[in-house]
């Protein structure tokens, strides 16, 4: 049976939010950023399977949920554990349920209390006990992974060689490349000189003969 614990005065023995919040991700191997996030009562149900193995059924403890009903229920499963552990302190879920930082604040306070008086150094796997479910809104984007960043576009290595390849030829590499129709006049000429040539042979050769 657990050793009930009642006096949640203001002592040196309290801790800050940030050591309370540090205490609950050390011990659990949470993600929890913020004392509200507790409000869906998953981490106090582990703790109990922790202090008091076979004191609550995690299989039903919603880890990974952000709906109050579930939220209700998990408290509804504390609530369980500590009737049969004979624990005499009500769970406040009305209250917790909200996610006000006063109320689970104040809860965490006599649940560490509790906690710290109960403990007795027994091993324990707390992810390995809730089959690797995260737990806490760090652990939610841990598990999603980090998103990449859209790569810029790249341009094709080779586009100013396919650019160069298929560019248009401007008009003077055209006047270049395309033979022009003025050297034909020469060879027409070369062609009447022969000619010409030819006819005066001949005619001499005529007038021998006479």
């Amino acid at each position: 049976m657990a050793i009930n614990v009642y006096s949640t005065n203001v002592t040196l023995d309290n801790l800050s939010r940030h050591d309370m919040l540090a205490w609950v991700n050390d011990t659990l191997s949470a993600s929890f950023t913020k004392i509200e996030e507790l409000c869906s009562g998953a981490a106090y149900c582990q703790f109990m399977d922790m202090l008091f193995p076979g004191s609550v059924q995690l299989k039903r403890v919603k880890f990974r949920t952000n709906l109050e009903h579930e939220y209700i229920q998990n408290f509804k499963i504390l609530q369980g554990a500590f009737k049969k552990m004979s624990v005499d302190k009500i769970v406040p879920i009305d209250r917790l349920v909200k996610g006000r930082f006063q109320d689970n604040f104040e809860f965490l306070q006599w649940f560490k209390k509790f906690f710290d008086t109960n403990y007795q150094m027994n091993e324990y796997d707390p992810v390995g006990a809730r089959s690797g479910e995260g737990m806490g809104a760090a652990g939610a984007a841990a598990r999603a992974g980090p998103v990449k960043k859209p790569s810029a576009a790249v341009p094709p290595r080779n586009a100013t060689t396919t650019n160069r390849l298929f560019r248009p030829a401007s008009n003077s590499n055209m006047s270049n490349r395309v033979p022009s129709t003025r050297p034909a006049a020469p060879a027409a000429s070369q062609r009447d000189r022969g000619d010409h040539k030819i006819d005066e042979l001949t005619r001499q050769v005529n007038l021998i003969h006479l």
